[in-house]
């Protein structure tokens, strides 16, 4: 059955735009008639054209970003405190100035037009709008406290997105000075060094072994340097797809885990979204078993994952968030104690998210003060390469002032 959007006028003389789903377009526009809409404008929408197309993937219509999304839901969160939810949708879908994002909202926009709830408009695009994401707006239609769960989300979703920046701000300097500084090393080898080396051929000595080590290296990259990036790609290739399989991917998680610095990043980072979601569930009225279960399925860490899951199983037959938490093993016990703590006084909601505020801020320090040691430790590796590069020149060259001082 295919669909017709259309434009049209309410009884009140505003203008509705949509989709509905019909046989004909004589039929979508009695069915329109019958909701008292004045049709201005209706053709096949070519969403419903060519379904086989969109089935298959082919010209599948981009999502919502994380970033979008989070804007869009402070919008709403701030519109449908003002206006009626469809206005609401209809304004901030021309507003944006992305095609893809207009066409998503208009999407939504036309679904909730025609009688459907919210959370059943946004399953239409469920690329854009995660399940977790839905089950709490429909938490929010249903106790009829949707505005406030809007801003609960607004909020959750401009946390993490203060999280990921922060991440990403950590770990760009590092990055950036050791593609830099490996860039010069493989610069100095391929193109220096062979220079150098050739004012050695006509010596009729044997160089230092620190200097035929270097030019070993040096003609190695020189020649194979093509070699060497195809083993780098085959090798990712085949790593990505021998952690496609479950128990490598587990055991493999499970050792990151264990890292003394990287292992607690990555239990610290879980811990506070897993904290502030099941905040913003509990305080959302959303049931803790159904919102445990959404949150499992974000998670990319398969020991966390595991972990998560069997919190979850251990809730469905009856045991407690704390004990849970405090079986699974792999959380700060600042968190199961928070929980505890919550679940005694019934502020569970407000002791998660002083958790999460917690876990956050340790996070915050305990970054900085990786970089304080990783930024000065790749100085001084690459310093050393850089060195040992200089020194294998300078060998040769004080080995011939050595011979010609004796010969003298």
């Amino acid at each position: 059955m295919p669909d017709f959007a259309y434009v049209a006028l309410d009884p009140a003389g505003r203008e509705r735009r949509g989709a509905v789903r019909a046989e004909t377009q004589e039929a979508a526009q009695i069915l329109l008639a019958g909701r008292r809409l004045f049709v201005t404008k209706i053709e096949a929408s070519a969403q419903g054209a060519a379904p086989s197309l969109l089935s298959h993937g082919l010209f599948r219509r981009k999502k919502l970003s994380a970033k979008q999304l989070t804007l869009f839901t402070r919008q709403l969160a701030t519109l449908t405190q003002v206006s009626p939810l469809e206005e609401a949708l209809r304004t901030i879908a021309r507003q944006s100035e992305q095609e893809h994002v207009r066409a998503v909202l208009l999407n939504v926009h036309g679904a909730v037009t025609e009688g459907r709830r919210l959370s059943d408009a946004m399953a239409r695009e469920a690329g854009s709008f995660p399940g977790l994401y839905r089950a709490m707006i429909s938490a929010g239609e249903s106790s009829g406290t949707l505005p406030q769960i809007l801003e609960r989300l607004a909020d959750l979703l401009e946390r993490q997105a203060q999280v990921r920046s922060k991440v990403l701000s950590a770990l760009a300097y590092p990055v950036i000075l050791a593609v830099v500084a490996t860039f010069v090393v493989f610069a100095l080898m391929i193109f220096v060094v062979p220079k150098v080396v050739e004012q050695f051929d006509t010596v009729g000595q044997q160089l230092p072994l620190l200097t035929r080590i270097v030019i070993a290296l040096s003609d190695f990259l020189s020649s194979y340097w093509w070699a060497l990036i195809a083993g780098v790609v085959a090798a990712g290739v085949i790593g990505a797809r021998a952690m496609r399989s479950e128990g490598l991917r587990l055991g493999v998680d499970t050792r990151l885990l264990r890292l003394p610095l990287f292992g607690r990043l990555i239990r610290d980072l879980h811990a506070a979204r897993m904290a502030r979601t099941l905040s913003t569930m509990v305080g959302s009225r959303l049931p803790l078993l159904e919102g445990l279960k959404l949150t499992t399925q974000t998670v990319h860490n398969r020991a966390l994952r595991a972990a998560s899951a069997q919190i979850t199983e251990a809730i469905r037959t009856g045991g407690s968030l704390s004990a849970a938490l405090k079986r699974a093993g792999v959380f700060p016990s600042l968190l199961v104690y928070l929980a505890a703590s919550g679940e005694a006084s019934g502020k569970l909601d407000v002791m998660l998210e002083r958790a999460a505020d917690y876990l956050e801020r340790e996070f915050d320090g305990f970054t900085a003060t990786a970089l304080s040691l990783l930024e000065p430790a790749i100085i001084v590796f690459m310093g050393g390469i850089v060195a040992t590069i200089v020194l294998s020149i300078l060998l040769p060259i004080l080995q011939l002032n050595t011979l010609a001082g004796g010969g003298f």
